[in-house]
């Protein structure tokens, strides 16, 4: 059974409710052959919604000593980069982004103490556009761990338009717990010391909660 989580349920409903009355306008208003590819087309795009709020059927690892992927997409980048709101030094930088086809849920990818959530409008450009991890509207969160810290940001897509980030300041983190979602295409980025051991390359499809982005050291 197909679990929706709880930020797509109004949208879900309003999609709903659109689906069912358009279909019946458009078949007492025209009713021509042309119905049933525009029905169709609808249909599809309906189901795509459905399947982009819904939770996963999956099981999580633990992975105490790893570092594991906080959404579900494609690494795009993997890059050295100085990053200058929080650490204001040079760190290795993954970046995941996740399409519409994606599960949108972001989870904690370790363990640890929220020591910095912070909040920043900003623009649209595409998601995996280099420079939207700095101007794109975004949210921050630094972790404090066993092994130090790593910084997760959130960053909204030209699509996206909504970012739900749960973290608070002082608050535990656990191991894939929920972070945060973000609606309709976005991406996710993972700041780390530099010389951690990365375990992922460019082009790898990540899985939320299972796939490890790297060895904590």
């Amino acid at each position: 059974m197909i679990r929706l989580h709880p930020e797509g349920k109004q949208i879900v409903y309003f999609s709903t409710c659109m689906l069912v009355g358009l279909t019946i306008s458009l078949f007492i208003l025209i009713p021509t052959p042309w119905i049933y590819p525009v029905t169709g087309f609808l249909l599809i795009i309906y189901m795509l919604i459905f399947r982009f709020f819904r939770i996963p059927d999956r099981e999580y690892k633990e992975a105490p000593e790893s570092i594991l992927s906080p959404a579900d997409g494609k690494v795009v980048s993997i890059e050295n980069i100085y990053e200058g709101e929080y650490f204001n030094e040079g760190k290795i930088r993954v970046s995941i982004f996740m399409s519409i086809y994606n599960v949108h849920i972001n989870r904690y990818p370790v363990t640890g103490k929220i020591v910095y959530c912070k909040y920043h409008p900003g623009n649209y450009l595409v998601a995996r556009h280099p420079k939207s991890s700095e101007r794109n509207e975004r949210t921050t969160v630094v972790i404090r761990h066993n092994y130090g810290e790593l910084l997760v940001r959130q960053i909204a897509g030209y699509v996206a338009r909504r970012i739900v980030c749960y973290a608070e300041d002082n608050r535990n983190a656990i191991q894939n717990n929920e972070l945060g979602f973000i609606k309709f295409g976005s991406r996710v980025d993972l700041f780390l010391p530099q010389g951690t051991p990365i375990k992922v390359k460019t082009g790898d499809t990540a899985r939320g909660g299972i796939t490890e982005i790297a060895a904590l050291k």
